[in-house]
């Protein structure tokens, strides 16, 4: 019961004056009571600190020979004299010795996993015409007849204390009286998005489009035959033998998701490129109806798109912004709180719509919990770790220590969903606002763009010129399902500000 205590946050809420009854013309105040995220702070599941350690194993073994070769070959060399670096060998033993070391050289290069580097990414900004403040998106939906006063009053409500700001984007078509969502809007948004961020990372890194060998798009909610990897493909004339996926229902982690599968189709295709193409087509989300669990992704999912652009050759090093380093994937879908807490269902009416639970937040939050205890381990500073684990064997009755996250990256890119998420991470993590800020201006100015959002928050770390090199980026982001997954890279240069970019009015 203890436990379940932490893990409310009671609210009084003035409720006005009493109409009728007994008490009218008297002040009514009720206490609301809502979840919170679980206090990241004060426990640890060992189960994922295993976990950590087990991938972090995994990938040491492949270093685990070249020490040994080279002691074994240090060894020899220091018992060499002189004479014996004479041209006295014997030529077939000479040719034998250099076939074992390309062998050697080539079982070892063949078994490790290749080196990704993040050439570029762009993300898309929607024309200005397509902008909405906070008081025209309530005007417009009260205008539209879609929706009753109590829709519109909680909308209000909502959209008050969201977080965004007066110039994120939305399709008008969403307002239209009877609206529902379709393929034809669908298709049109989808477009307009997806090919304006591929064109601007196009024209940035001068890639022919022939050259992608991978192509990964994800949208949550739209999902059409043919496909809209299909769709890319086709406006682009990529090769024939493309290797394309789709990936659909995965929410706003989907975006991760999709890095994490062309890096392991890029381990399998050395010296390739794969372009990974994350949205969410916001006028297939739009619910109008008066369901209340089905209003809140109208208030925060706005128009957004980034296209990013990976490679596994070695060559591409030298121009290229990032390298990939780790990734973490955490589901929780085997809980069947986690599993329905958000999903795509139809109301009374038949009207389609996202349904978000009250209990999102909590298992959100134990998904992230779940998610950075088994980074630790790939991550932290080897002082950060002894001192864990030191508290952990001494067994200490008072509250453990847990790791300082913030020793591990100069720049954290938390997933824009809205304001009082970010502040419960905020406070849960004991993060710094400078680290926060990123975050919390994407969502302010673009809303939640769902599955691309971290690419806006790490686009406005380059246009305030804050990447340096050797700077490490953790990017994390959630979805349905309950998961959660974070991607960490480090800037391979001083990354300038970049000449388009959706935070730089020039750009347009």
């Amino acid at each position: 019961m203890a436990r379940e205590h932490k893990l409310l946050s009671p609210e009084i809420v003035n409720r006005g004056v009493e109409n009728s009854g007994p008490y009218a013309g008297s002040l009514s105040f009720s206490v609301r009571v809502q979840r919170r995220l679980p206090d990241f702070l004060n426990s640890v599941n060992l189960n994922y600190v295993r976990l950590g350690y087990g991938y972090l194993l995994s990938h040491g073994v492949y270093l685990i020979p070249a020490p040994i070769l080279i002691v074994i070959f240090g060894a020899q060399i220091g018992k060499l004299t002189f004479s014996d670096l004479l041209p006295t060998f014997d030529t077939t033993d000479a040719v034998f010795l250099f076939g074992l070391l390309g062998i050697l050289a080539y079982i070892y290069l063949e078994t490790t996993p290749c080196w990704i580097y993040l050439v570029d990414f762009a993300c898309y900004r929607p024309p200005n015409e397509l902008k909405i403040s906070k008081k025209e998106f309530i005007e417009q939906a009260r205008e539209s007849g879609n929706f009753n006063d109590a829709s519109l009053e909680f909308k209000q409500r909502i959209i008050k204390n969201s977080g965004l700001g007066d110039e994120t984007y939305l399709p008008r078509a969403v307002f239209c009286p009877g609206y529902r969502p379709n393929l034809k809007d669908g298709r049109e948004e989808a477009a307009m998005v997806l090919f304006g961020a591929i064109d601007d990372l196009l024209a940035a890194t001068k890639i022919r489009p022939k050259d992608i060998r991978v192509l990964v798009v994800n949208c949550g909610v739209l999902n059409t035959t043919p496909s809209l990897s299909a769709m890319v493909i086709n406006h682009y004339k990529l090769r024939h033998n493309i290797n394309s996926f789709n990936l659909g229902g995965m929410g706003c982690s989907a975006g991760i998701i999709a890095i994490d599968l062309a890096k392991d189709l890029l381990n399998a295709y050395p010296g390739s490129y794969a372009l990974v193409v994350s949205t969410e087509v916001v006028s297939n989300t739009w619910y109008g109806g008066n369901e209340v669990d089905m209003l809140l992704p109208n208030c925060f999912f706005r128009m957004g798109a980034a296209a990013v652009l990976l490679s596994s050759c070695r060559l591409d090093k030298w121009r290229s912004k990032y390298e990939f380093k780790q990734l973490v994937r955490t589901h929780k879908g085997m809980d069947n709180r986690s599993f329905k807490c958000m999903h795509l269902k139809e109301d009374a009416e038949g009207r389609q719509g996202l349904s978000v639970s009250k209990e999102m937040i909590e298992v959100g939050g134990h998904a992230l919990k779940a998610n950075i205890t088994t980074l630790g381990p790939l991550v932290l500073p080897v002082s950060e770790q002894v001192h864990f684990f030191t508290n952990l064997l001494l067994k200490k009755k008072t509250k453990p220590y847990i790791p300082d996250y913030k020793q591990a990256f100069e720049h954290i890119c938390i997933l824009a969903t809205s304001k009082k998420v970010l502040d419960e991470i905020h406070q849960n993590l004991e993060l710094t606002e400078e680290l926060m800020e990123a975050s919390r201006k994407t969502l302010e100015r673009f809303g939640n763009t769902s599955s691309s959002s971290v690419w806006y928050e790490l686009a406005y770390l380059e246009a305030n010129a804050r990447v340096k090199r050797g700077d490490r980026i953790w990017q994390t982001a959630f979805g349905s399902g309950v998961k959660c997954n974070i991607v960490v890279w480090k800037a391979l240069r001083n990354v300038e500000k970049p000449e388009r970019s959706p935070w730089l009015e020039s750009s347009e």
